[in-house]
């Protein structure tokens, strides 16, 4: 099969979808011939491209062609939304040259899911959406946009490119039912995790850097962690007030990484000598993050089920580690955690459920030992090679019909 992917970031670009597009893309092209039609490096890029209308170039298997967006950085947010209106420009003249035999779009920019159900529709192409931000929800969910006429025609309009696609790409059971309730026929939406890496059970995890480890654990006897991007989903101020009341107890919270709410999370946290910030640690030394906690955070806010599905916490999983799960209970980090037993869970709302959460595994060290083999014997189901292998298989169903 001959497949188009549309997604503004790709590596040299360092976002998180520009890398998974890499890695889906690295998977498909050992079965088909797959076309990446990408923007300009704006992302973090760690290589910068000079403007041309557009750039064609193969690596290995995959073909590429870069359009001339602009690109500027992602930390100007009116400038970024340049960057995806002059990518959608010269887009989609591009994608209607380009041969294929199905149209697979990702999530960015918010609005690719829609600019792809049009590029197939004018190109009379099978479609696949691969939803990894759910927008508008997100947007509205984040306080970013205020619900509104804008809101209700990106809403309409995305519901119809959910109908024109033959198959729905999902990251979460609780993303798939918000996907469903828009009118989608369920057969249509299908789950593929993002996983991780997984160790054999029987095989030993890798030692941890000590210095790592003391630069994290600090004098601290029980240590949450929350490793990733401070960004509007989170349930930030519950984590920092539960924090605050367990000052005197030897708890500490550590936020390792950066975003749009670090500052403010911060701000919040003025004063706490048990709540610490630190950045982002070169990526060999993410094991070594991961074997420093007690537990790690995944928190996500009310209103933001099914919209944010955090990937980190099969990483965590495969590191054998609890999850404190500051998250609704309709989530599948919810959902899953304690139905599989590697997982405890507080309202993200009240921070004296997460108070008494903690404290119950601080007292109890069988009940935390017995998470973290829980933790680890769930890996193996979210094992990031499989996972890939579900997309091949998807596109092939899809041949075959």
């Amino acid at each position: 099969m001959k497949i188009l992917l549309l997604n503004l970031y790709y590596p040299p670009d360092t976002s998180a979808t520009a890398k998974m597009a890499q890695t889906v893309v690295d998977t498909i092209s050992i079965h088909h011939a797959i076309t990446v039609l990408c923007g300009r490096p704006a992302y973090d890029p760690s290589e910068r491209r000079a403007w041309r209308l557009y750039q064609t170039e193969a690596v290995g298997l995959v073909r590429i062609i870069r359009a001339g967006s602009t690109a500027f950085p992602r930390f100007h947010m009116t400038k970024r939304v340049l960057n995806y209106l002059t990518y959608v420009v010269l887009a989609v003249p591009l994608a209607l040259f380009a041969e294929c035999d199905v149209v697979f779009a990702m999530t960015d920019p918010p609005f690719q899911g829609i600019v792809g159900a049009f590029v197939a529709m004018l190109k009379r192409k099978p479609y696949v959406y691969n939803i990894r931000d759910l927008y508008p929800d997100m947007a509205v969910g984040g306080n970013i946009l205020k619900s509104g006429l804008l809101v209700r025609v990106w809403e309409k309009l995305h519901r119809w490119a959910l109908r024109r696609a033959v198959r729905v790409i999902v990251l979460g059971e609780d993303m798939r039912t918000r996907i469903i309730a828009k009118g989608v026929d369920p057969s249509c939406v299908v789950v593929i995790r993002d996983g991780t890496e997984v160790l054999a059970p029987d095989k030993p995890l890798p030692a941890p850097d000590p210095e790592v480890v003391r630069t994290i654990r600090g004098n601290f006897s029980f240590v949450l962690v929350h490793a990733g991007n401070l960004g509007f989903y989170g349930a930030w101020n519950t984590l920092v007030t539960a924090a605050r009341k367990l000052s005197s107890e030897g708890v500490g919270l550590v936020f390792v990484g950066s975003g749009v709410q670090r500052p403010e999370v911060e701000a919040a946290a003025a004063g706490s000598s048990n709540i610490r910030f630190l950045d982002f640690f070169p990526s060999a030394n993410i094991p070594s993050v991961l074997a420093a906690a007690d537990a790690h955070v995944v928190t996500i806010k009310h209103g933001l089920e099914g919209v944010v599905v955090p990937s980190k916490m099969y990483a965590i999983l495969a590191a054998g580690k609890p999850v404190m799960a500051v998250a609704p209970k309709e989530t599948d980090v919810v959902s899953l955690g304690l139905r599989q037993g590697f997982a405890v869970a507080a309202d993200p709302d009240q921070p004296t459920e997460l108070v008494q959460a903690v404290r119950d595994l601080m007292r109890d060290g069988i009940k935390l030992r017995n998470m973290s083999q829980a933790a680890r014997a769930a890996a193996p189901a979210y094992d990031r090679t499989r996972e890939l292998q579900e997309f091949v298989n998807l596109l092939e169903q899809i041949r075959s019909h």
